[in-house]
């Protein structure tokens, strides 16, 4: 009975030291980063392509110590966010005295300053049968996208195009990537920035409507696009 006594006793005090280790919640905290709807953690996505990372994207008002284990391992520390298995404690041994407290990191700045805002910009028939030129009804609503953008502090601008089914699989994935070039272009001569507008295709994979009807077709000729900011009070 001594010896179930001194085991549990051990593997109580294990339970209490693990529970003070200080940072848990900022290795885990998602409050530094864009998160969708769900509350997912927003990524620029590599379309196919190994030389695009797959990166959390991170708000405005991100810190150092807002850095958590799951988009920034190497701010938080490689042996925190892995730390080694905990030994089971021998029932005659002492148990381990729990570390001493660190000061815990500045909060982050308040929240009352600026507003998380996701906003979806999709259009629909950008564009003419095997044409990546933009057609002045495109043009127009992308003149609103522009200036919608204003006022937003932007983290990412992410534009996707697409196909119809005619033609291969090879030459709509190529035609898709034009189409979405010629968004981003636009976009740059806008003022916007270019280094935070990604461009990719999806060629004829990820249809809006039949494709076996013109119109169906015509309305799977598009680009989607997606923005991603803060907007301040």
């Amino acid at each position: 009975m001594k010896t179930k006594s001194r085991f549990t006793r051990g593997l109580v005090m294990t339970t209490l030291a693990l529970a003070l280790v200080p940072g848990l919640h900022a290795q885990t905290s998602k409050d530094g980063y864009v998160q969708d709807a769900r509350g997912v953690i927003v990524r620029n996505s590599n379309f196919g392509d190994p030389r695009i990372g797959n990166l959390c994207w991170r708000t405005g008002y991100w810190t150092p110590q807002m850095a958590n284990c799951e988009c920034d391992e190497a701010i938080v520390g490689r042996n925190i966010c892995n730390p080694p298995p905990a030994a089971i404690p021998v029932a005659a041994a002492p148990p381990p005295a729990p570390p001493a407290p660190t000061p815990k990191p500045p909060p982050p700045a308040p929240a009352s300053t600026a507003v998380a805002q996701k906003t979806t910009f999709s259009m629909d028939a950008f564009f003419d049968f095997d044409k990546s030129v933009l057609k002045p009804e495109a043009r127009a609503k992308l003149d609103d996208l522009a200036n919608s953008i204003k006022g937003i502090n932007l983290d990412l601008v992410i534009a996707v195009g697409h196909t119809d089914a005619i033609g291969s699989n090879a030459y709509n994935q190529k035609l898709s990537i034009r189409r979405a070039e010629a968004v981003k272009a636009y976009l740059v001569g806008k003022g916007i920035d270019a280094g935070r507008i990604q461009a990719g295709g999806k060629g004829e994979t990820s249809p809006i409507a039949d494709n076996l009807a013109s119109e169906g077709r015509a309305r799977n000729r598009r680009v989607e696009i997606e923005v991603v900011g803060t907007r301040a009070r």
